[in-house]
C-alpha cells in the first residue's frame, strides 16, 4: 500500500493536560512535506517521543490563541535555534502571536540562527494561507470564544504514472514527462508520437484532511469540509455536559459525529477532551452511535490515507 498521506496525533487534551494526555498539537506529512498543527505544552517533547524530525517541519498552523494551543511553540521556536536550524520558518496565525514571540526573545536577550516569516490571517475569512506543487492549506472559520480557524488540507491532482512495461527503448524524458502530465505526445510537426493512455496508468486520487479545532456547532463549515477523507473535529464534551459545551463555545461528541455525517466525510477523528473524563470509551461510543467510522484522536495514534 502506498501512503502519501500520515497524520500523528501529539496532544489530544482540551485546556489542562490530564491522564497523560498532552494539550492539542498534530504532526502532518503529505508527500513528503512537513506541518505542525498547533502547538500546545510539551510538543517538542512529543515530537521526539514519536521520532519525528523536527527540521523537516517548515510550516506550522496555530488555530487560535488560546494557550492549550500554542504555549509549547517558544520551547520548539528555540531547541530549533539550539541545533542550529538554518531554514526559513512559515508560521500561520491570527495577530498578536507575533508579539508575543518578539517580546520573549526581546527580554531573554535571544537571535535565533533562523528566519520566521509570520503570515497572518482573519479567522472569520476562507483565506488560502500555503500552496505549493502538492497541496492547498485554507482557513476554517469556526465558532469559538477567541477568533478561531481550522485548516483545511487538499492535494492537488496528481499526475499520471507511467506503465513501465509499455515503455519503448529511445523514448526521450522530456517525452516522459510530458506524458505523465496526461497530454499525448506530439513531434514539430504536430504528428501523434505516443498516445497517452497507451503509456500510462490512472493518477492516485487526491486526498483531504479537515483540522477543525475549537468549536462549537458549525453548520456554516459544512459545504467547505464536503466529503474530505479526514475530519478532525474537538469533541470537549459529552452530551450530557451540552450545557457546559454552549457556555464555553465548545463541541459535544454527538455533535462532531453529526457534522461528520452531514459533510459526509469518510473518517471522523475526535479530540481536546475534557480534563473531567478519565475514560474515553464512553465518548467514542457516543459518537459511533452517529457516525460508525469514528476514533480517538490520541497521543502516538498514527492514521494513513493511502493513495
Amino acid at each position: 500500500m502506498n501512503v502519501s498521506f500520515k497524520l500523528t496525533i501529539l496532544g489530544s487534551s482540551g485546556a489542562i493536560p490530564a491522564y497523560g494526555r498532552f494539550p492539542t498539537s498534530q504532526y502532518l506529512n503529505i508527500q513528503n512535506k512537513h506541518f505542525l498543527i498547533d502547538s500546545g505544552e510539551g510538543v517538542q517533547m512529543q515530537l521526539m517521543r514519536y521520532q519525528i524530525p523536527i527540521h523537516k517541519i517548515d510550516h506550522i498552523f496555530i488555530s487560535h490563541l488560546h494557550g492549550d494551543h500554542y504555549l509549547g511553540l517558544m520551547g520548539l521556536l528555540f531547541s530549533m535555534h539550539l541545533q542550529k536550524r538554518v531554514n526559513d520558518l512559515h508560521l500561520h496565525s491570527q495577530k498578536g502571536l507575533d508579539e508575543i514571540i518578539l517580546l520573549q526573545l526581546k527580554y531573554s536577550k535571544s537571535s535565533l540562527n533562523y528566519r520566521i516569516i509570520f503570515h497572518a490571517f482573519d479567522a472569520a475569512q476562507i483565506q488560502l494561507l500555503h500552496e505549493d506543487d502538492v497541496l492547498t492549506v485554507h482557513t476554517i472559520p469556526l465558532l469559538h470564544k477567541l477568533p478561531c480557524a481550522g485548516f483545511l488540507f487538499r492535494e492537488k491532482t496528481k499526475q499520471k504514472k507511467i506503465n513501465k512495461e509499455k515503455l519503448k527503448e529511445g523514448m526521450l524524458l522530456q517525452h516522459i514527462a510530458q506524458l505523465k502530465t496526461g497530454v499525448d505526445v506530439l513531434d514539430d510537426m504536430g504528428n501523434l508520437l505516443y498516445r497517452n493512455n497507451e503509456y500510462t496508468l490512472a493518477a492516485q486520487r487526491s486526498l483531504s484532511y479537515a483540522f477543525c479545532s475549537d468549536t462549537a456547532w458549525n453548520e456554516n463549515m459544512i459545504e467547505q469540509i464536503r466529503a474530505v477523507d479526514l475530519l478532525y473535529h474537538e469533541a470537549t464534551f459529552m452530551e450530557e455536559e451540552k450545557d457546559k459545551a454552549r457556555e464555553t463555545q465548545h463541541s459535544t461528541s454527538a455533535e462532531a459525529a453529526t457534522m461528520a455525517k452531514q459533510c459526509a466525510t469518510k473518517k471522523l477523528l475526535i479530540g481536546h477532551f475534557s480534563a473531567r473524563y478519565r475514560e474515553l470509551e464512553p465518548m467514542l461510543a457516543e459518537a459511533r452511535e452517529i457516525f460508525s467510522n469514528t476514533e480517538l484522536a490520541i497521543e502516538g495514534n498514527t492514521f494513513e490515507l493511502p493513495s
